[in-house]
């Protein structure tokens, strides 16, 4: 029978090539021993003090996901798609249909930024500490710039039940529309209570809120 030969080149490229593909198997995995490793660091260098229990250091399915992602690596689209399409899934709607409270104790909720940390009371409720990420009424001297402006959120949008539905939705689980968004699910995490954010919803979206003026 006649047998082929292989010349030696040939074989050398072969091998350097399966070679490069276990190393690059070992950095993946070293790479994943890592992760898992800083969480264990991460974890046994917390206790829990008050309301602020090292549970909190636990990441659900969309946070463990968002957390292989960043600015130099975005969310693939379709991905992304369905982490909102999920995260929609889990917001409430107000069992009364009402969705609007006091603007009043809207504004009060937005300058507010105390909360769920150790040395806060936690029979109080917390706040929103919307000023330190959007711009809300022209008043306020002092505001983020982290996310948009929300000057005129309601006087260019109206209240439409769209919109109601849209901004109470955005409120409850800000991921429902923006996978990975760094705004605080205030419902879906339970920051806010329903009651709070009907005045949030109010402050946005009532024609006498500041917001609106």
């Amino acid at each position: 029978m006649h047998q082929r030969r292989v010349s030696r080149p040939a074989v050398a490229a072969v091998v350097a090539v399966l070679a490069l593909g276990g190393a690059a198997i070992a950095a993946d995995k070293k790479k994943k021993d890592y992760r898992a490793a800083a969480v264990e660091v991460m974890k046994a260098s917390f206790q829990t003090k008050g309301q602020a229990s090292v549970d909190r250091l636990n990441q659900d399915e969309v946070q463990a996901t968002c957390s292989q992602y960043n600015a130099s690596k975005p969310v693939p689209r379709e991905l992304a798609r369905k982490l909102e399409a999920a995260q929609l899934a889990t917001v409430p709607y107000p069992a009364d249909g009402k969705y609007l409270g006091s603007w009043e104790n809207g504004e009060k909720i937005a300058q507010t930024g105390v909360g769920k940390q150790f040395s806060d009371d936690p029979s109080k409720p917390a706040g929103g500490n919307c000023y330190a990420c959007h711009q809300l009424s022209p008043k306020e001297l002092s505001f983020g710039t982290i996310g948009p402006s929300l000057y005129q959120y309601g006087k260019l949008r109206g209240n439409s039940e769209p919109i109601l539905k849209y901004t109470w939705a955005r409120l409850w689980n800000a991921q429902a529309f923006t996978a990975c968004s760094d705004m605080p699910r205030f419902g879906h995490q339970g920051i806010l209570t329903e009651a709070q954010l009907k005045d949030v919803m109010a402050l946005l979206l009532d024609p006498e809120s500041p917001v609106n003026k």
